[in-house]
């Protein structure tokens, strides 16, 4: 439906609007700066070192996460181009390192293969009409739903091996056994490996060579079946199942997903599955002690994301939510055994995180959970994530999934600011912020956050002109680290999302946008878009056009790639009115705020005349539709 009578004249322009263009302009300018200095004209990476083990795949792509979620939201047409370019640049830069066959990494874990893929995927969303990278999508989703690429057991319905990828399941963790020793200073706050091993009971006792041959053995060893954060291997088949044309991806995901659920019966979902298909059966039977499982080196933080990012995808093949339980048991587990302390005081092995997070509130008292698991219980207490209870709470909107939300919240020291300016690679951690907004609690929200965010570019930008060192000798994390595309407060706001779970985590919205006079996904130019409520029945949303200029037409559709659809609409409008005077009609303060109710079937078109809002209240009816990515033009 196309209407501009439900639109209202602007007596002032709202600061957030205003701040919000702003963002996407200074964001585009810092961007070509990064481009400019850190990449070569065919995309690729300046500087790469030679690559001596499995890793580093994941620190080329990460640079660019989230340059197609700028270009989703409304970033300009060059950033698109460019994110393409960048990744075929950098998929031609591995290669040539032999990181890569047929543009697919060889093979590494989960953790690392998520982070990578987050730019894969954000451009198929941002241009499906693309063949070659659709071929992509569907030939990546091979490598997992089809046996003979040798990184699926259909009988077992497994992940063959931590470690997988375009040369199917590797054996072990690296090609090379090395012994692994108390000298890795780094690793140490992650503790043992692996726990319950003869003689080995404390970090230090790595500085016997021999126990730390046997450790790395031990390591090689075990490090075959199947483990948990391999559901987010899910993202690629949920990625080509989203073109619509790969049902065999959509019916992969749900087996694979399932047969975790099923492992997990009701309780807490375990870690590893030997190459018998019997869960634990390299760990002496344990429901603890995988690879990037419960015991190390992250517990909670790997396996809670992947096992959310596994059910979230289950969850939009198969319209139902049960996929979640694997999530929420978790919570509840951790939330139960919790403690109060300051998080300046924890032993936590990522507090470095929460201390800049948090500033002088880490010296308050905060809830802390256990993350890990291992033979003398639960430990390595910190901190819950937020990413998790809110993205449950997103999804499924349910009463239960809020109430574990306000625990979590209710947890962060009362004297914390929930608008700090920190950021961290992941770009996420606002979360209690935006919550409180969508309540009425923090109104002011949208403008510090905007505000917060375009300190973040500043800051990026500061750092990028003032790098002295020459662009060919960055180290491989320096890119992460400037990257200036900041785009947290915009999935926020605009989206009406939290940040997408950057271990490989689709990039779902609870709208989505199109600008109908360019035929192509975002907002149009000018026009600003703030998400202020979020419930069971749908969203509410305010337009305005920051023109005085130019008239500008937007498309709304319903969120989760279409699997929500937009049914109802009311709008909340003002107009001009008249008044008589000694020499004629002059025109008067808008009238009283008025109201127009109708019927949508989830394609709804604003024309916003230059300097005009529109206030709109959606009704969405979730889980109605049939996700699919939008092909440019707005054609499904």
């Amino acid at each position: 439906m196309t209407d501009e009578t439900f639109t209202s004249p602007l007596r002032a322009i709202p600061a957030w609007a205003v701040l919000q263009r702003r963002l996407f302009a200074e964001i585009d300018e810092a961007r070509r700066v990064f481009r400019d200095r850190y990449t070569l004209p065919d995309g690729r990476l300046r500087g790469v070192a030679e690559f001596v083990d499995r890793d580093g795949v994941d620190d080329l792509y990460e640079p660019f996460f989230n340059w197609p979620a700028f270009y989703l939201l409304g970033g300009p047409d060059e950033v698109l181009a460019d994110a393409k370019r960048h990744w075929e640049g950098v998929t031609a830069q591995l290669t040539e390192a032999g990181m890569l066959t047929d543009e697919y990494d060889n093979g590494y874990d989960w953790f690392h293969q998520g982070e990578s893929l987050l730019f894969l995927a954000g451009i198929c969303a941002a241009d499906p009409a693309d063949a070659a990278f659709a071929d992509r999508a569907a030939r990546f989703a091979a490598l997992f739903t089809d046996p003979e690429h040798g990184n699926y057991d259909a009988e077992l319905n497994i992940i063959r091996a931590p470690h997988n990828g375009a040369l199917g399941a590797r054996p072990g963790l690296d090609d090379v056994i090395t012994p692994y020793s108390a000298d890795r200073a780094e690793m140490r706050p992650y503790g043992l490996p692996i726990q319950g091993l003869d003689g080995i009971r404390t970090w230090d006792d790595l500085s016997d060579p021999a126990k730390a041959r046997f450790m790395a053995e031990e390591m090689q060893r075990r490090a075959a079946g199947d483990v948990a954060v391999n559901l987010a291997a899910t993202s690629l088949a949920a990625n080509s199942w989203l073109y619509g044309g790969d049902e065999h991806a959509g019916a992969w995901v749900q087996r694979y997903v399932e047969g975790w659920i099923a492992r997990a019966a009701g309780g807490m979902l375990p870690d590893s599955v030997g190459p018998d298909g019997v869960p634990g059966s390299l760990q002496e039977g344990r429901w603890w002690g995988g690879h990037y499982g419960w015991a190390w080196p992250h517990g909670l933080h790997s396996v809670g994301m992947s096992a959310l990012i596994g059910a979230l995808n289950h969850a939009m093949v198969t319209g139902r939510d049960e996929a979640l339980d694997l999530v929420r048991t978790m919570l509840d587990t951790v939330l139960a055994e919790g403690r109060t302390g300051a998080v300046a005081d924890s032993a936590y092995s990522l507090r470095g995180g929460w201390m800049a997070r948090l500033g002088a509130a880490a010296s308050d008292p905060a809830l802390l959970v256990p993350y890990r698991f291992g033979v003398d219980g639960w430990f390595d207490y910190g901190p819950l994530q937020l990413d998790l209870p809110t993205w449950l709470w997103w999804w499924s909107r349910s009463d239960a999934d809020r109430a574990r939300l306000d625990r979590a919240i209710a947890g962060i020291p009362s004297s914390a600011d929930l608008v700090a300016p920190f950021r961290d690679k992941e770009e996420a951690g606002h979360e209690a912020g935006w919550i409180a907004f969508l309540d009425g609690r923090l109104p002011g929200y949208p403008e510090r956050a905007l505000e917060m965010a375009l300190g973040q570019v500043a800051r990026r930008t500061a750092m990028m002109l003032g790098d002295e060192q020459d662009p060919d000798a960055a180290h491989l994390h320096f890119w992460q680290r400037v990257n200036p595309v900041v785009t947290e407060v915009l999935t926020q706001l605009v989206g009406g999302a939290p940040q997408v779970l950057y271990n490989g985590g689709i990039g779902f919205t609870a709208l989505r946008y199109e600008d109908v006079d360019r035929a192509r996904p975002g907002l149009p130019p000018d026009v600003a878009a703030l998400v202020h409520r979020l419930d069971g029945d749908g969203a509410g949303v305010h337009l305005v056009n920051t023109s005085t200029v130019h008239a500008r037409t937007v498309r709304l559709r319903g969120g989760r790639f279409g699997l929500d659809r937009i049914t109802r609409v009311t709008a909340a409008f003002e107009k001009p009115g008249t008044y008589p005077g000694a020499s004629g009609t002059y025109a008067a303060p808008v009238s009283p705020e008025l109201t127009r109710t109708w019927d949508c079937d989830d394609d709804l078109v604003v024309t916003l005349p230059p300097a005009h809002r529109a206030d709109l209240d959606l009704t969405i009816a979730r889980a109605s539709g049939t996700p699919r990515h939008l092909t440019t033009g707005g054609a499904a």
